[in-house]
């Protein structure tokens, strides 16, 4: 074979090798990044924007893989930060005290605003006809510490009854409070206005009210990420947060897509969803900001909460730098 012969092949070869290497390159700059992000409750219609995320395809678009783990209550999150088992977490604005405890993470965005989405629920079987059946009773939330906590205490207090007004039972998940309230071990429960209404829907209880308007300067809940990453890695801190904003954005445009999902993560119908949207939808921040107002009140509720002995610097709270998201 004569050697003009054997050189095309050859250039052909090392074309080819040239393009595989260039596409494996390219693949590698394309692969996302794989976080893992915990949220303090499975039964929360904002947490469930990132399921929604996830099946539009949001968060892939700023090159991130996440990994969702639900846990029972803002402590049990914090744990899994302290463990370094978490990157990024959605939980509630007293949960912002962990980090002046030592957990190594800050808040870094406001999520939602004051707590319209929480409910004081009965059973059809409870003796309590109102709110002033409460006092001396016990009421279910999810954990000591936990926004669930706080608001009941705060009740409470709002009634003249003081902090201890109403024995507050931390138990978990609504199912395991559920059974509490048919047994009369528990008087009534804080939850979600969803699980209020999906208990009306089945015809096994009622929500007895609402917190949306008690506390009208207050973070709700708030966006966690790690010491580490905020320290390391921020940009992969805004990535997320730009991601986010762009799930509360079309959660806040697309009523019929995100009732659907959020019915579909949170396993209840979309009638309840699509009852509960209006006052979810008023809370949620499309940007992150903190507000100044929200964080005093959150600050005094940590010591009021046993989370803390004293009121602790809002410095010491969250991380500011990231936002307001554009």
């Amino acid at each position: 074979m004569r050697i003009n012969e054997v050189r095309p092949s050859r250039r052909i070869l090392l074309a080819a090798a040239a393009t595989g290497l260039m596409l494996a390159m390219t693949g590698m700059s394309l692969a996302a990044d794989k976080i893992r992000v915990g949220k303090a409750i499975t039964s929360s219609f904002p947490f469930a924007g990132l399921e929604l995320g996830k099946e539009q395809g949001i968060w892939a678009s700023e090159g991130l893989d996440i990994e969702i783990s639900a846990f029972q209550g803002d402590g049990r999150m914090q744990q899994g930060f302290a463990a370094g088992a978490v990157d990024f977490g959605v939980g509630s604005g007293p949960g912002m005290g962990y980090a002046a405890k030592g957990v190594p993470a800050h808040a870094v965005a406001a999520l939602a605003m004051e707590p319209r989405n929480m409910s004081l629920v009965i059973t059809n079987n409870s003796s309590v006809k109102s709110i002033d059946d409460l006092k001396g009773k016990r009421v279910g939330v999810t954990t000591a510490g936990a926004l669930t906590d706080w608001l009941t205490r705060r009740l409470s207090q709002s009634k003249g009854w003081g902090a201890d007004g109403i024995e507050v039972i931390p138990m978990g998940e609504m199912r395991t409070r559920l059974a509490a309230m048919r047994s009369g071990e528990l008087a009534a429960s804080v939850n979600s206005i969803e699980e209020g209404l999906a208990l009306q829907e089945r015809g096994e209880g009622k929500v007895l009210a609402t917190f949306g308007e008690a506390v009208p300067d207050f973070h709700t809940h708030v966006i966690f990420a790690s010491d580490v990453l905020i320290q390391k890695n921020p940009d992969l801190v805004r990535r997320f947060l730009r991601a986010w904003f762009k799930v509360a954005q079309f959660m806040k445009t697309k009523r019929a897509a995100t009732t659907a999902s959020v019915a579909r993560t949170m396993q209840v119908s979309e009638k309840v969803t699509d009852d509960a949207y209006d006052e979810e939808i008023k809370m949620l921040s499309l940007d992150g900001t903190f507000s100044p107002k929200a964080v005093e009140v959150i600050r005094s509720s940590l010591k009021d909460l046993g989370i803390l002995d004293t009121i602790p610097d809002a410095s010491s709270l969250y991380v500011s730098d990231f936002v307001p998201m554009k």
